[in-house]
């Protein structure tokens, strides 16, 4: 007796697999994208997070950590110029220009030593002055030989003009006496009557002629003695002229204060003068300083300028002594900028720095180093605005 075949069931058993047929892909659960977004989700949750806590972290803590750091530890609120330090009150002293004389080189016989102290009225240098005292004696010499001239001249024509005179009032008379003698023509003879008329014609041709020519003598006498007084006078000029050259070879101090020497160039180098050197009339080889009111000339180029301001207080330290450091505060700013030597466009200005207090190590002419305090400035006008209403509210 045979058995029924069992039935297959299509879930209990895969069909078998047939050539050409491909089979059906698994279908995908749908937990595993549900996930992958919630994480996505989450990690931009978390970065914008930290997104908010750095802004507000930024905005709440920068005011405090910049204010420190303007002030303290911010090198652009400190600006440094350099210049050379002058005096307020000061004189140059330059060798003599002469007058009438056409003088190379003038030697020095006697010069203050620099750094000596003098006071108003002190031998500062004294130049060679032998061709000056030359020329002085000689044109005195000359002087008196044309005073004693005029005086002589006017002496001749005094009495030139005594005897001229004399004989002009003795043809006067004689014209009056022949007039006197015309007058007898009625009771003398013709011929005696001729006579004196022919007399009194040659009296009034001479009396005129004398006349005349007293006059011309005059004129010729004034005009000589006019020629030595000429002559005379300018000889006086010259010879003043040689004593003013002679005076000014010793140049005395005009103010009380420091003598300091002048770097020149001098004999084919550069140097300070001593006793024996030719210098050059005109060059300024000295100068006499007050070294108690000093102050430095800097230039600040247009970027740093908008930031100095009249009353700023600084700090001046020289390059020869490091050591030494002076307080100061700007005093002058130039208006107009001066063109730089690369370019017009780029303008430098001059700046005066006063500084408060001296030291004997502090002279002209020292290159220093000016530091300007800005932090003090941009502090105050960053804090004006928010004090403004402040005081408007409490009023």
């Amino acid at each position: 007796m045979h058995s029924a075949p069992a039935a297959v069931t299509p879930d209990s058993e895969s069909p078998p697999d047939q050539p050409g047929i491909q089979p059906e892909p698994p279908q995908v659960d749908g937990a595993r994208p549900k996930r992958l977004r919630g994480w996505i989700g989450i990690a931009a949750a978390a970065a914008l997070l930290i997104v908010i806590l750095f802004v507000v972290t930024r905005s709440k803590t920068p005011a405090i950590g910049t204010s420190a750091q303007s002030v303290s530890t911010n090198p652009n609120q400190v600006l440094r110029l350099k210049g050379t330090t002058e005096a307020v009150q000061s004189r140059a002293i330059l060798a003599p220009l002469l007058a009438g004389q056409q003088v190379p080189t003038l030697t020095i016989i006697h010069l203050t030593p620099a750094g000596t102290r003098v006071k108003h009225g002190d031998l500062l240098v004294e130049f060679d002055r032998q061709a000056q005292m030359r020329d002085f004696v000689d044109k005195q010499a000359d002087y008196a030989k044309l005073v004693d001239q005029v005086a002589e001249e006017q002496a001749k024509e005094n009495a030139a003009r005594a005897k001229d005179e004399t004989e002009l009032k003795q043809a006067e008379d004689n014209l009056r006496k022949t007039e006197l003698e015309i007058q007898k023509a009625e009771i003398v003879s013709r011929i005696d009557a001729e006579k004196n008329q022919e007399n009194l014609d040659e009296a009034k041709a001479t009396f005129e002629q004398l006349r005349e020519t007293f006059d011309l003598k005059r004129k010729a006498a004034q005009a000589a003695i006019r020629i030595l007084e000429i002559q005379r006078d300018r000889t006086q000029q010259t010879m003043m002229h040689a004593q003013a050259n002679a005076d000014l070879m010793q140049i005395r101090a005009s103010l009380d204060g420091v003598v300091v020497l002048n770097t020149i160039w001098k004999q084919g180098t550069t140097g300070e003068v001593q006793e024996g050197d030719q210098v050059r009339p005109g060059v300024p080889f000295m100068q006499v300083v007050n070294p108690s009111t000093m102050q430095v000339r800097v230039l600040a180029n247009q970027q740093d300028f908008p930031s100095l301001q009249v009353g700023q207080t600084a700090k001046v330290r020289l390059d020869a002594y490091p050591d030494l450091v002076f307080p100061a505060k700007l005093d002058q700013l130039a208006p107009i900028g001066e063109g730089g030597d690369f370019s017009n466009k780029v303008r430098s200005f001059v700046v005066i720095v006063s500084i408060a207090g001296n030291d004997p190590k502090l002279m002209p002419d020292l290159s220093a180093a000016v530091d300007v305090d800005v932090a003090k400035q941009s502090a105050g006008s960053s804090a004006q605005p928010n004090t403004e209403p402040a005081v408007r509210s409490g009023s």
